[in-house]
């Protein structure tokens, strides 16, 4: 198979997404960096990325694809693949963050959060896997959360939760698409407070006046000192373009060979340990019951 990659990246607007589609796009392969709102609220993003290509000769496209749209999903790779005939890699990264009391958020908007976070990224496989089996090879990499199983600062809940959730599903597909020859590295970026638009886009919660509750009793002035603690523990040279180099590190390395989870924690937080007890229970489980090749993909005759 060609060293030269067909890839799509979800929520390649800006922060982890847009870094990713550059690099990769830099290193040889054809990269389509999908968001929602192409001739609307992201044309300038289009433009931008439009320029990027031209400036480094790079074969970077992008494509439209709203994630809470499975029209949206089938129609994004339907076009990838009349373009190129075949998709090798989908890396699922789009996501949206909250920060507030959980309480104050409704549950709808923990539903909304569910829905981008973890829906989206089941719309996104039920589109594109149909062509991942049939050509019998492919790799799924999964944008997760260190928050998941490391240490996690209060005021995040729909946004952990979601994360976690979709954590859990990356895990099952795993295991559900190796004997197809479809690979899965899950890679696990931790806390970085500078470099993108997470906490500057974040939601708020809908309900203004539990937010009071909160800020007239015993957690006044909470948010702004959990922001503080927790960017004063980021290093000065935490640099968000770790994450897009280890894609493209993970992306390049043989089939079969690459990691089921990388992480790249500025803060070390724990969740390195806390995943890698998690993955060996579940590994383990398999081996007892006579399943382990479902830990390695299988390598399927063209």
């Amino acid at each position: 198979m060609s060293s030269r990659k067909v890839i799509l990246v979800t929520g390649a607007s800006s922060g982890f997404g847009r870094l990713t589609a550059e690099a990769l796009a830099r290193a040889g392969h054809t990269v389509y960096a999908s968001m929602r709102g192409t001739t609307g609220r992201n044309a300038d993003n289009v433009r931008q990325i439009a320029s990027f290509a031209q400036a480094h000769g790079a074969d970077l496209r992008t494509v439209e694809l709203d994630v809470q749209s499975q029209d949206s999903a089938d129609a994004a790779i339907a076009r990838i693949v009349a373009d190129c005939a075949r998709l090798d890699v989908v890396m699922h990264n789009a996501g949206h963050m909250a920060f507030g009391p959980a309480e104050a958020f409704t549950a709808e908007q923990f539903a909304q959060l569910y829905d981008i976070n973890v829906l989206g990224a089941q719309r996104v496989n039920r589109a594109a896997l149909p062509q991942l089996r049939q050509q019998g090879r492919g790799l799924l990499v999964w944008v997760s959360s260190s928050s998941s199983a490391g240490g996690t600062p209060p005021y995040l809940a729909p946004y952990f939760a979601a994360k976690a959730a979709m954590d859990s599903m990356a895990v099952q597909y795993a295991r559900e698409l190796s004997r197809w020859g479809i690979e899965t590295s899950i890679v696990v970026p931790g806390a970085f407070t500078k470099g993108t638009n997470h906490f500057s886009h974040s939601g708020s919660p809908a309900d203004a006046a539990r937010v009071a509750e909160y800020e007239a009793g015993p957690y006044a002035g909470f948010g702004e000192q959990i922001q503080k603690a927790f960017a004063e523990i980021v290093p000065e040279d935490a640099d968000v373009a770790a994450v897009a180099e280890a894609i493209v590190d993970l992306v390049g390395q043989p089939f079969g060979k690459r990691p089921f989870r990388v992480h790249i924690d500025p803060t070390q937080d724990g969740a390195d340990i806390g995943f890698s007890v998690m993955d060996r229970l579940r590994a383990e489980m398999l081996h007892r019951v006579g399943m382990s090749d479902l830990l390695r993909p299988r390598v399927v005759a063209a």
